[in-house]
C-alpha cells in the first residue's frame, strides 16, 4: 500500500514542478531572460566574427555573371587591408550588432518554445519536430529584421558610406529605391534563415543527446563546444548556397548587379553564367565565420543561461 500510494505523490510532484518551469518559463522576467540571453550571445558571436562576414560578402560579390579564376579569402583580405584599411573589416557593424540582437534573441528564443508547441501539438519531440521548429523561428525572425540585414550588406560592400552611416543610408535607400528596397532578398533570407537555424539547432540539440549517450561527455563546456562545431560545419553545408543569392538580391542595384527576378532566377543565372563554384563563393569565409560564431554563441548562451538560472538548450 505504501509502496502504490507513494507513486501518485511522486507524480503529483513532478507534476506540479512540471507547471512551475511552464509558468516562470512564460513569465515576463523568464521570457525576457530567455530572449536577452538569446540575443546577446548572438551578438557578442557576430561581434567576434564580423570581418570574416565582410570578407565573405566580397568574395559573393566576384565576377558577377562570368566565369573566372578567383580571388582568394587571404589576397582578398590583404586587398581590404592595404586599399581600405583595418576599418574597413568592421564596416556595417552598427546594423550587424542591431540586427543579431533582434533577429538571434528572436531566432534562438522562438525555438524551445516552437518545440514545446510541436510537441505538444503532435505528441513527439524527434528530429523532424526540431527542424520544423527551428525552420519556424528562423524564418519569422529574418521576415522581420531583413531591412537591417539591407543595410549591413550594402555598408560592407562600400567604404564611402561609412561616413554617411546607417540612418542616413536607410533614408537614402527609401527615397531612392522605395520602402520594398528594404524588403529585397526576403525570399531567399528567410528560406536561409529557416535552413540555418533548423540546422543549426536542431544539430546542435541532437547532437548533445547523442554525445552523452555515445561518449563520456556530460553537460558542460566540452560538450557545448563538441556539438557546436557539429552544428556550424553543418548548417555552413546546408546555406552556402542560399547566403551567395540572399546577397546578389540584396546588392541588386539596376546598373550594377545583375537583373535577378527573384531567387531561383538568381540562382538558374548564376549557375548559368558562372557555373556551380558560382553557388559556394565565399563558402570558406563562411565557415570560417559560422563556425566559430556557432560555437561562441552556442557556448556564451549555455553559460548565460545558467547564471539566470534557466536550464540548458
Amino acid at each position: 500500500m505504501d509502496g502504490n500510494s507513494s507513486s501518485p505523490n511522486s507524480s503529483l510532484s513532478g507534476a506540479v514542478k512540471f507547471n512551475e518551469k511552464r509558468i516562470s518559463a512564460v513569465s515576463f522576467s523568464g521570457a525576457l531572460y530567455h530572449f536577452g540571453t538569446s540575443g546577446i550571445s548572438v551578438a557578442v558571436g557576430t561581434g567576434i566574427t564580423h570581418p570574416l562576414d565582410v570578407i565573405k560578402v566580397r568574395l559573393q560579390m566576384q565576377l558577377v555573371g562570368q566565369r573566372g579564376p578567383l580571388v582568394g579569402m587571404g589576397p582578398l583580405f590583404v586587398q581590404v587591408m592595404k586599399n581600405e584599411g583595418p576599418r574597413a573589416l568592421y564596416l556595417g557593424l552598427t546594423p550587424a550588432l542591431t540586427r543579431s540582437l533582434l533577429y538571434g534573441g528572436l531566432r534562438l528564443g522562438l525555438y524551445e518554445p516552437s518545440k514545446y508547441a510541436c510537441d505538444w501539438a503532435f505528441g513527439s519531440n524527434n528530429i523532424l519536430t526540431k527542424i520544423a521548429s527551428g525552420a519556424f523561428s528562423g524564418a519569422i525572425s529574418t521576415s522581420i529584421t531583413n531591412p537591417v540585414e539591407i543595410l549591413k550588406v550594402r555598408l560592407q560592400m562600400n567604404s564611402d558610406l561609412r561616413q554617411r552611416g546607417p540612418i542616413a543610408e536607410m533614408r537614402r535607400i527609401i527615397s531612392k529605391e522605395g520602402i520594398r528596397a528594404l524588403w529585397k532578398g526576403v525570399g531567399p533570407a528567410t528560406v536561409r534563415a529557416a535552413a540555418l537555424t533548423s540546422s543549426q539547432l536542431a544539430t546542435y540539440d541532437e547532437s548533445k543527446q547523442r554525445l552523452v549517450k555515445l561518449t563520456p561527455l556530460e553537460e558542460g563546456i566540452y560538450l557545448h563546444l563538441a556539438a557546436s562545431t557539429i552544428a556550424g560545419l553543418v548548417s555552413t553545408i546546408i546555406t552556402s548556397p542560399i547566403d551567395m543569392v540572399k546577397t546578389r538580391l540584396m546588392l541588386q542595384r539596376e546598373s550594377a548587379v545583375g537583373n535577378y527576378k527573384n531567387g531561383f532566377h538568381c540562382a538558374y543565372q548564376v549557375l548559368r553564367t558562372e557555373g556551380p563554384r558560382g553557388l559556394y563563393k565565399g563558402a570558406f569565409a563562411t565557415f570560417a565565420r559560422l563556425g566559430p560564431q556557432t560555437t561562441i554563441t552556442f557556448m556564451l548562451c549555455e553559460k548565460l543561461r545558467k547564471l539566470v538560472g534557466l536550464n540548458a538548450m
